[in-house]
């Protein structure tokens, strides 16, 4: 069982940055694919980015490429999502997850395991 707790999250103005951080309770570096999701209010759950476990291939949804980064520390078992220019549409509870597949990793139905989320607000 693999536990996940995102931080980083927080109050913005548009235009800024924000640098979220998923910890995970074990060695996920070489038997994980990461990834991170967000729902905002009344919305559906949307793909945001992934990265896999082994070669650490990135994908991203068009709606945040080239303004986030997704990265991963091997070393600490943490993934970050580097948000840059955030804009009020990506306000939203961000949640990082877990899988040990390395594909379809757009899918939340992929993911074995979820940390509980952490809430960004872009303020216009």
């Amino acid at each position: 069982q693999v536990q996940l707790v995102e931080s980083g999250g927080g109050l913005v103005q548009a235009g800024g940055s924000l640098r979220l951080s998923c910890a995970a309770s074990e060695r996920t570096s070489s038997n994980y694919a990461m990834g991170w999701f967000r729902q905002a209010p009344g919305k559906e759950r949307e793909f945001v980015a992934a990265i896999t476990a082994s070669s650490g291939r990135t994908s991203y949804a068009d709606s945040v490429k080239g303004r986030f980064t997704i990265s991963r520390d091997n070393a600490k078992n943490t993934v970050h999502l580097q948000m840059n220019s955030l804009k009020p549409e990506d306000t939203a509870v961000y949640s990082c997850a877990a899988t040990v597949y390395g594909s379809r990793l757009a899918l939340a139905g992929t993911y074995d395991y979820w940390g509980q989320g952490t809430q960004v607000t872009v303020s216009s």
